[in-house]
């Protein structure tokens, strides 16, 4: 299984975005949070800023949404070109309808569930997504520690993408290192957001390879 690394530009030096995004072109995706400071207490990218970095990234943009009305506003970010758009199961009622926009546009859907959401509601949907989001941190914050109770929560995401023969990827997010990155492979995990991992390492490309190895070594 391939192991893919998505670094967060959220970790990153929002003065020197560009250099921020050149800095990890040897990785799978930049992860954009976007944030409301609503649905999640923090305040990051809108609709413009990554509009911005999809000019300047040489790599895909997965877009996460930690925001309130994502009926309204995912659409958008997929029309920007984004090559992923994840929305929180939390923030709509609609998600197969959503995740249908997103594909009609040409991005990848991704549903995402918060760390207190059981996600067994969501298995048999799957077929209508891309990606599964489990956080492994409570979002809204970089720098937090990985919760690895989650590890079962992905154990089952994986076992039902399995069961169902789908090509659904795997994501984590939150807390990923080198140490933290085997655990979430060995419970099934294929995607993986880094943040400071990555951004806090003096060789951002040296880090990602890091991770990436580390995870290979585990992955089912």
């Amino acid at each position: 299984m391939t192991a893919r690394i998505q670094p967060s530009i959220l970790s990153a030096d929002f003065v020197n975005m560009q250099a921020a995004v050149e800095a990890v072109g040897s990785a799978d995706a930049v992860h954009v949070d976007v944030m409301d400071n609503h649905f999640v207490p923090n305040l990051t990218f809108g609709p413009e800023m990554v509009r911005r970095v999809q000019e300047v990234s040489t790599i895909p943009l997965d877009v996460h949404l930690m925001i309130t009305d994502v009926d309204r506003w995912a659409p958008g970010y997929a029309e920007l070109g984004a090559f992923s758009v994840t929305f929180h199961a939390e923030a709509t009622s609609e998600p197969v309808a959503l995740a249908r926009r997103l594909r009609a546009i040409g991005a990848r859907a991704g549903l995402a569930v918060k760390p207190g959401t059981d996600v067994t509601p969501y298995l048999d949907l799957l077929p209508e997504f891309d990606q599964l989001l489990v956080m492994t941190v409570e979002p809204g914050f970089g720098g937090q520690s990985f919760m690895a109770d989650m590890m079962p929560k992905v154990a089952t995401v994986r076992a039902a993408v399995r069961a169902a023969g789908l090509d659904v990827w795997v994501q984590v997010d939150g807390g990923i290192t080198v140490d933290t990155i085997v655990r979430a492979a060995e419970a099934g995990a294929d995607t993986f957001v880094a943040g400071s991992s990555v951004y806090g390492a003096t060789d951002a490309a040296g880090a990602i390879a890091a991770l990436r190895a580390a995870a290979a070594g585990h992955a089912h």
